[in-house]
């Protein structure tokens, strides 16, 4: 595949993909990062989502894209493998501190309750992040656009009051052969309930009830600490030259 700037395009199997400039890595200081990418829409849209996410591919709002590195090759495809997942002590734990808590599965439409929990989320954990600044625009952008089979799975609990709350989402794409945890936030006040990881254990489950055998958590990054929670959740799959192949990074 032939590297070009972003304003030209490469065409592969008849649909048209693009190449960023090069940009400053997030995951891994000094380094430059480019992406391959392409559109997402019209009725073909939710079965190429599920095509290209199986070759690597993560989804963005209307747009999926491949890292396409001149000089690194450090953000490796990975997915959970659900019909071989075992709840071990620490994820027993997880489940147990978070049983409380109810799943409901949500079509893509922001709500003010997702937003505030989203805005408290990047404020304690992501300040200096790509996303620090979104506004509830944003927001909607990132959830509304999109023409592929996905939606926003809610967690909700109670308060003090015994008064319903949101207290973490996770938007979800459905594929075809698993679930893609696209973006999740939490509750930063709630951080004693490991919510991060219940979401994940919960997606296994999830895609274990409708019949799915993957969830895909994206890129783990050789090297990246906010990348290396993903090891924790095997057995793990990582998307190599061969194929799929079972994944120890530890």
């Amino acid at each position: 595949m032939r590297k070009e700037d972003v304003s030209s395009k490469l065409v592969v199997s008849n649909d048209e993909f693009f190449i960023t400039a090069p940009a400053p890595c997030p995951y891994l200081a000094g380094r430059k990062e480019r992406k391959v990418f392409s559109y997402l829409n019209g009725p073909a849209a939710p079965g190429i989502n599920s095509a290209l996410s199986e070759r690597g591919f993560r989804r963005s709002q209307n747009i999926i894209y491949l890292p396409a590195c001149d000089t690194c090759s450090a953000c490796t495809p990975v997915r959970i493998v659900a019909p071989g997942f075992e709840l071990s002590k620490s994820r027993r734990r997880t489940l147990k501190r978070n049983s409380d808590l109810i799943r409901r599965l949500r079509p893509p439409r922001a709500t003010g309750e997702q937003f505030s929990i989203l805005r408290a989320y990047l404020d304690e954990r992501h300040a200096a992040g790509g996303m620090a600044d979104m506004t509830v625009l944003d927001f909607a952008s990132m959830v509304e656009e999109t023409a592929v089979d996905t939606m926003m799975v809610e967690y909700w609990g109670q308060d003090e009051h015994g008064e319903e709350i949101l207290v973490a989402c996770a938007l979800t794409d459905r594929l075809a052969d698993g679930l893609s945890m696209v973006y999740s936030f939490f509750d930063p006040d709630l951080d004693n309930r490991s919510l991060g990881a219940f979401m994940v254990i919960d997606h296994v489950a999830l895609a274990l009830e409708l019949g799915l055998s993957y969830v895909y958590l994206g890129y783990w990054v050789d090297g990246s600490p906010k990348m290396d929670y993903k090891k924790r959740f095997g057995p793990l799959e990582r998307l190599g030259r061969q194929g799929w192949s079972t994944f120890d990074p530890a």
